[in-house]
């Protein structure tokens, strides 16, 4: 949202608390789980929040009064609806000088329900200034099996070795496997390193989904290069009956060893895709019918949106949508990932939620799948041992936590590729690293599950900066995982709470009312039944 004049006093407000606070806007980002970049352009001015929720996050973590959010409340309404923004009151000043009297304190009673609800959301008020409907409790709630394949993996190895972790199911990309090396001349195929990745895949029982992109140099000769140098193009082909014929021959000699097709990689970023919009949708049409026709039983994954965070990104989703893309598809291909790799994997639900909202306003609701990061994201440098492990296991988990908007399954980049990478799990012919057996660890705790419930903060009951979420065993044993966002929580063990149990193997008995010190890095608190 594009700030207004009115937007100024908001943005001016914020950056008084958080200059106030002494909060770098790392430290302000890693308590509100938002990106330091997001909190810079809602501190001057450049965007205004687009909902109250952001808001409170910002000023409860700068220890706000309640009356300081009663006047952000006043001055986020009037940026973002004068119509219906609260009545006029004398500024908060936020150097503690003394306040004149107000008409808004006749209704502060009411309004600090809504000032203290950190995880309402932004509902529009009327001119008499009612209390918008809150109900505290999970973000979502229902009984669903864990499927092993959310624990999925980008496979970039052309070795044909899988990890030699437990993960649930890969996806072929920077493998070798580009279009341009599949098919390196008209009607000549190269299938050496797929039939080695597929052979791979079967002999571990993984699932395996194929990436399309890399338009040979001889299908689209004028078109520009691909950051490969294989010479493929990012273009697509001239003549759309070249790639009909691609797509039947791969499909037709992998039918029923090949799960997935994902149509095609960074459709909106120019190194990977330069064609229209249209001209996409017409390849994702051909290409599924192609697909069905020839393994009815196959997935088709719409090509994979990328760049989210930005207003292009979701034009581009939207625009897909609105062309009826996503009626061609099984499955829309998002890159889900977090602004900067610093940012806490938490921040992701914060774009689903506007990836879920792009969708509604085009009338389409189809299951999601995180298929991939940014171009830029292997120039990030490594993270220390520590947040890896953390990182990689609460990019599971807020997929498990994003299930509530449709997200099916998560691909983590990479595996087995040589580039340097912030987070690394495993390198070909290597031992897995402590973030990849923390990964393995954590599908254990959830193998044979039924999901139950995911929440967060104080709607639960909980810290505000605490994440749980809740399974049951097919022996009906209730499982709690929790984790912080940022900084150390302390939590109380539940009435049949007895054993507590860490990533790295170790546990220790527990008892009902116990305390449970919870950071960064997710703990399992194991209930008997009651």
């Amino acid at each position: 949202m594009v700030v207004s004049d009115t937007g100024s006093e908001l943005a001016r407000h914020l950056a008084e608390m958080k200059n106030r606070s002494g909060l770098s806007y790392s430290d302000l980002g890693r308590k509100t789980h938002m990106s330091s970049s997001t909190l810079h352009r809602y501190c001057t001015g450049k965007t205004v929040p687009p909902d109250y929720d952001a808001v409170v996050r910002i000023a409860t973590a700068c220890s706000a009064t309640d009356k300081e959010l009663i006047e952000l409340l006043r001055q986020w309404r009037l940026a973002t609806d004068p119509d219906t923004a609260l009545p006029v009151a004398d500024p908060v000043p936020v150097s503690g000088k003394k306040r004149r009297p107000q008409r808004l304190l006749r209704t502060a009673a009411a309004l600090l329900v809504i000032a203290l609800a950190v995880a309402a959301a932004s509902v529009p008020y009327t001119q008499h200034l009612g209390v918008p409907q809150h109900i505290d409790g999970p973000s979502w709630q229902k009984e669903t099996p864990v499927d092993p394949k959310l624990f999925g993996v980008t496979a970039s190895s052309r070795s044909g070795s899988m990890p030699a972790f437990r993960v649930g199911s890969v996806r072929f990309w920077d493998s070798g496997t580009r279009w341009a090396s599949l098919q390196p001349q008209p009607g000549a195929y190269e299938w050496t390193v797929l039939d080695r990745l597929v052979a791979g895949a079967q002999q571990a029982g993984l699932p395996a989904t194929l990436v399309f992109g890399g338009t040979p140099a001889w299908a689209a000769p004028h078109g520009p290069k691909a950051p490969y140098s294989d010479g493929s193009r990012s273009a697509p082909p001239d003549d759309l009956t070249v790639w009909d014929d691609f797509v039947r021959a791969l499909v037709s000699r992998y039918r029923d060893r090949i799960e997935a097709y994902e149509v095609w990689v960074h459709a909106n970023d120019a190194r990977y895709y330069t064609g229209s919009t249209e001209t996409l949708v017409e390849m994702t049409r051909r290409a599924s019918r192609v697909i069905k026709a020839t393994d009815p039983k196959a997935v088709v994954v719409c090509p994979s949106i990328t760049g989210l965070w930005t207003d292009e990104g979701r034009r581009m989703l939207r625009r897909f949508a609105e062309l009826r893309g996503y009626d061609h598809c099984d499955i829309a291909g998002l890159n889900l990932h977090q602004r900067q790799v610093l940012d806490p994997p938490e921040t992701m639900l914060d774009l689903l939620q506007q990836v879920d909202h792009a969708m509604h306003d085009a009338g389409v609701h189809p299951p999601l799948w995180n298929t991939g990061v940014t171009y830029e994201y292997v120039r990030e440098e490594p993270l220390d041992q520590q947040r890896a492990v953390d990182y990689a296991t609460r990019f599971y988990l807020v997929a498990l936590y994003g299930s509530n908007f449709g997200l099916a399954r998560t691909y983590f980049y990479n595996w087995g590729g040589g580039e340097r990478l912030p987070i690394a799990l495993q390198a070909v012919g290597g031992p897995p690293t402590q973030a990849a057996l923390a990964v393995e660890e954590l599908q254990r705790w959830l193998s044979h599950t039924m999901s139950h419930s995911c929440g967060q903060g104080v709607a639960i009951n909980l810290p505000g900066n605490v994440w749980q979420c809740q399974f049951t065993t097919a022996d009906h044993r209730s499982l709690v995982i929790r984790w912080t966002h940022g900084g150390s929580a302390t939590t109380t063990a539940g009435p049949h709470a007895d054993e507590v149990r860490h990533l790295d193997g170790t546990s220790r008995p527990l008892h009902p009312g116990d305390t449970v010190h919870i950071t960064e890095t997710p703990v399992l608190i194991m209930h008997r039944q009651p």
